[in-house]
């Protein structure tokens, strides 16, 4: 630092009449950038433009900023526990502090997202990630401030392409990504129809037609996944992700097909008809599931199966132990006492098994069910069994969803503030 008192080990921060003592490299390093900002100040006028005041004889910075707030934050970034609100202090006013030191809502704790959300909502407050002071998680970090340029940009196109709601550009990217979604599962379900099939038979120009879209669709994913890889913050990370992995299962099979194409003859009848191409052909429907990184609902399930595989775990147990219990007693009362007039759909436990699951999930297709008064008894019983045991876990899979869907739509209501705010500035 070229500025300040010569010879001084340390600088002292006032903020709002707390004052910090702090040494210069810990300053080069701070993880608030504001703070950090005074260690490149080469003159009195830099100095200003970063703190409110400066007593150059004490090499004492001030800042006319809430104390108590700072304190909270100077403990979070120094690691002692979790970033919360002040007590007894407007969430706007927190939050207004924690952007002119560098932090950003993401920061807070979940239950202090929500509070802020619900204040923001309730006033109309928009914040900008573009104001002074509003930065993301990673130039808030150590040594943020040099790799700021670079990263704001790559940070900027990863939001674009995994958060739909976060900017104009990224809605459009998503409306363009769920138009290619849509056209591809038309043409997948319009291949398997009769007429369809006739056609591309007669006319080899729609079958050459429904390949060139299909190519389409499937260069506009891979290129959207390349960049997604491209622009990720850990590509490991990124490989293990549920989605990415889903989009790797339905692209791959294309690439397959055609390599297939190649080596086996485009026009060889055995070929076209080869189970394996079909399956691969297929496999296009997950697809589907692409669409779950533009719709919440889609999100919410997927994030609701990842918490409660518990919960889901002890419901398949319960199912399991049901169908074992009234699978072998219905073929015992149904076909194992009287031979003569004995039922044969419930002629084996396995076969029984599939009249308990439709009992206990009251399906009911009718295509088997017991003619024995035992029978109907342990029918009815089964039923009401399959009621009471399919409820029990479901209670608390379904506070989870709830919770998951909060969650994901005040995350989306974060990223729509933002966009609201590009349109206003």
């Amino acid at each position: 630092m070229t500025f300040g008192r010569s010879g001084a080990a340390s600088v002292v921060l006032n903020v709002g009449g707390a004052r910090y003592s702090l040494s210069r490299e810990l300053l080069k390093d701070f993880p608030l950038r504001r703070v950090s900002r005074l260690h490149g100040c080469r003159s009195e006028r830099d100095v200003l433009e970063v703190c409110d005041d400066y007593d150059r004889e004490r090499n004492e910075y001030f800042f006319d900023r809430h104390s108590e707030a700072f304190g909270f934050i100077l403990l979070y970034v120094r690691g002692h526990g979790k970033l919360r609100f002040a007590p007894r202090m407007c969430e706007l006013s927190f939050y207004n502090e924690m952007i002119y030191w560098g932090l950003e809502g993401a920061h807070l704790e979940y239950c202090c997202q929500r509070r802020l959300d619900d204040r923001m909502s309730d006033t109309y407050t928009f914040y900008s990630a573009d104001e002074p002071g509003a930065l993301g998680r990673d130039e808030a970090r150590p040594g943020g401030a040099e790799a700021a340029p670079s990263r704001r940009w790559l940070e900027r196109m990863r939001r674009t392409f995994e958060e739909p709601t976060s900017s104009l550009a990224a809605q459009i990217l998503a409306s363009v990504s769920v138009v290619f979604v849509i056209v591809s599962m038309v043409v997948l379900c319009a291949s398997t129809l009769p007429d369809w099939r006739a056609a591309a038979a007669d006319n080899r120009s729609l079958d050459d037609r429904s390949r060139i879209i299909e190519a389409i669709c499937i260069g506009w994913f891979t290129a959207e996944c390349i960049v997604r890889f491209i622009v990720s913050r850990n590509k490991c990370e990124f490989v293990k992700r549920p989605l990415n992995i889903i989009d790797l299962l339905a692209i791959t099979p294309y690439y397959i097909s055609v390599l297939m194409t190649v080596f086996t003859g485009e026009n060889s009848q055995l070929q076209r008809a080869g189970v394996t191409l079909r399956v691969l052909r297929m496999m296009r429907i997950f697809w589907v599931i692409k669409l779950a990184r533009h719709f919440i609902g889609l999100q919410t399930l997927g994030l609701t199966l990842k918490r409660c595989y518990r919960e889901m775990v002890m419901l398949l147990v319960f199912i399991c132990v049901a169908m074992a219990i009234f699978s072998a007693l219905s073929q015992l009362l149904e076909h194992g006492l009287d031979l003569e007039t004995s039922n044969k759909d419930f002629a084996s436990i396995p076969a029984a098994c599939w009249w308990v699951i439709i009992s206990m999930t009251t399906v009911g297709y009718g295509d088997m069910y017991p003619i024995t008064v035992p029978g109907r008894i342990l029918g009815g019983v089964c039923v009401v069994s399959g009621i009471v045991l399919l409820a029990l876990p479901i209670t608390f899979i379904y506070h989870s969803f709830v919770q998951c869907y909060h969650e994901l739509k005040f995350r989306s209501a974060r990223y729509s503030r933002s966009l609201s705010a590009e349109f206003l500035n």
